[in-house]
């Protein structure tokens, strides 16, 4: 274990699992998984089918299980890993998080937070994009491509 070097690739990999979880359940495929200090401390991806909630996102499920976790509401000192741009509600729970630091895979040039207002975030949060996109992009197409 002491081999692996935690990059953002590394850890986006682990939301592209999450995504696949999703994929399974016939849930639109997003994944997403919260880190503390190079260990994954929440996993999440869309139950918002399973669930019949449409808050269900993939992220709401990771902040919930990353609070529970750290026994804290704020994520200050975390990194969100999402296979897709956060839509505005959950870039809105991230701010309320002050979530450290927002990796994501693919723009979602539909419902992301950026279509709206990029302001939306913590303006302490950082946010990277474009981690592995071209999987992240291929598992969202893919998925709808079977549903049309």
């Amino acid at each position: 274990m002491s081999d692996i070097i935690f990059t953002d690739e590394f850890f986006m990999k682990e939301a592209l699992k999450e995504a696949d979880k999703a994929l399974i359940m016939n849930e639109v495929p997003i994944g997403a998984v919260i880190v503390s200090n190079n260990k994954i401390i929440a996993r999440g991806h869309n139950l918002s089918e399973t669930l019949n909630d449409s808050t269900a996102h993939a992220e709401m499920q990771a902040f919930t299980a990353a609070s529970e976790h750290i026994g804290a509401k704020y994520l200050n000192e975390c990194t969100l890993y999402v296979t897709l741009e956060p839509c505005i509600m959950c870039a809105g729970a991230a701010y309320w998080t002050q979530i450290g630091k927002i990796v994501y895979g693919a723009k979602d040039f539909k419902k992301g937070y950026n279509t709206l207002n990029t302001n939306i975030l913590h303006p302490k949060t950082e946010v990277i994009s474009g981690i592995l996109e071209n999987e992240c992009s291929k598992i969202i197409s893919d998925f709808f491509k079977t549903k049309r």
